[in-house]
């Protein structure tokens, strides 16, 4: 099933007198190809999301991790990503050392015009905003924070491989975003121990001098009544894409989610893409403006669970990302 955007009329009969008896001639142009941009499926989105929490916190350095890296491995290439994994030993703002592992699916690889989508698969370590102390050095499921942005990527990607793109697309998992210094802790503030994965992906790129047109951060994109306000560096370094974005959701019904209005800067995986990448890039992230947090709730807290995932909000956030790229030229 597909919806389809009518790019060109139909073909346009031209009639031109051609001699002095009024002979005509017939030219035919022939129409432009209408644009298929395939239905997101949020079902399939939503089980992605299930499996990665079942495996429980995917805290670096864990058995879960690992079982889950292997699960976003097998799954991209079976659809027919060519997938890279870059390990690294990564430091945490206290010196631990972690076995951390981007992932990397790319799809027409020979095509030099790519657009860039990503998302971090790690979950926090500490849920620091439970309001149990006692929860304060416990993982969270990172159900929202981490998981549902994933699960829509993976449909993202099954999508891509049976209907491709005219651009080259390349969905990035990062990991080790999560491990920023947590509430409890008053003696680190050099760094912020956050972006891990991406900073260094950033530095050292899967391929050598590695671009892309632009990039699309999907993080806490799957909440029930999650608000999509434009974030900061995203309006400074990216606007055209935020234009662009913004315009596909409102135009495909979305307005009320995705609000035409500014919200302050993020400290995300973006970030390191566009400074060291050069590349402009946006964040789509959930802002409750009516938070103490910013965001929800649930938010580092052991309530970042299934009960916190909406089909509803995921088939927002993925048609919208869908219809942005298959509306893409070379």
């Amino acid at each position: 099933m597909y919806s389809k955007i009518l790019i060109a009329s139909l073909s346009i009969f031209l009639y031109l007198g051609c001699n002095p008896k009024n002979k005509t001639s017939h030219e035919v142009v022939a129409a432009k190809p209408s644009i298929e941009v395939p239905n997101f499926n949020a079902d399939s989105a939503y089980h992605y999301t299930d499996r990665q929490v079942a495996f429980g916190p995917r805290v670096p350095n864990t058995e879960a991790h690992t079982a889950c890296g292997d699960f976003f491995v097998e799954k991209l290439q079976s659809f027919g990503a060519e997938v890279i994994e870059q390990k690294m030993d990564v430091t945490t703002y206290d010196g631990k050392i972690l076995k951390a592992r981007n992932i990397i699916a790319s799809y027409q690889k020979e095509k030099k015009n790519r657009v860039l989508l990503f998302a971090h698969w790690d979950t926090r370590p500490f849920a620091d905003h439970d309001p149990d102390p006692s929860n304060h050095r416990k993982a969270i499921d990172g159900a929202n924070d981490g998981a549902g942005a994933c699960g829509i990527l993976l449909e993202i990607a099954r999508q891509t491989n049976i209907h491709p793109t005219e651009m080259g697309i390349d969905i990035i998992f990062f990991d080790a975003e999560d491990w920023g210094v947590p509430t409890f802790e008053d003696k680190y503030n050099s760094t912020s121990g956050y972006c891990l994965g991406s900073n260094y992906w950033a530095k050292n790129p899967h391929v050598n001098n590695y671009t892309a047109r632009y990039g699309i951060l999907l993080d806490m994109v799957s909440a029930p009544k999650a608000l999509f306000f434009q974030e900061h560096y995203s309006r400074q370094y990216a606007p055209n894409i935020i234009k662009k974005v913004w315009d596909a959701a409102h135009s495909l019904g979305f307005g009320s989610r995705f609000i035409r209005e500014p919200m302050g800067a993020i400290e995300d995986d973006h970030i390191h893409v566009i400074k060291h990448r050069n590349i402009p890039c946006i964040d789509i992230i959930d802002y409750d403006p009516n938070s103490e947090k910013g965001f929800g709730d649930y938010w580092h807290t052991m309530e970042d669970n299934m009960s916190n995932i909406s089909k509803q909000t995921m088939q927002m956030v993925g048609q919208t990302v869908l219809h942005v790229i298959y509306n893409e030229k070379e």
